[in-house]
């Protein structure tokens, strides 16, 4: 099956990007620390829907919505955090 091939082809190119994102976040910038934390909670919540689209489990993407939430939440307290206020 043709989606399923590229559904596999998928997850393997967002685990690369979160390697490499994880390589971004040991930067020594704080901003570059910021940014491959955001990606590596973007690329893995897009694995677990997709992971989840193969099985067809329908808990993933719960995981994966609260996986964003968390992790906009964590990116705005960050800054806050970051600016003194």
């Amino acid at each position: 099956d043709i989606l399923l091939i590229a559904k596999i082809f998928l997850i393997i190119a967002f685990t690369i990007f979160t390697i490499a994102a994880i390589r971004l976040t040991t930067h020594k910038s704080t901003s570059n620390a910021i940014i491959g934390a955001d990606a590596i909670t973007v690329s893995v919540s897009v694995i677990l829907v997709i992971f989840g689209n193969i099985t067809g489990v329908g808990f993933y993407k719960d995981i994966a919505l609260a996986l964003i939430l968390i992790g906009v939440v964590g990116t705005i307290s960050f800054t806050i955090v970051l600016r003194g206020e």
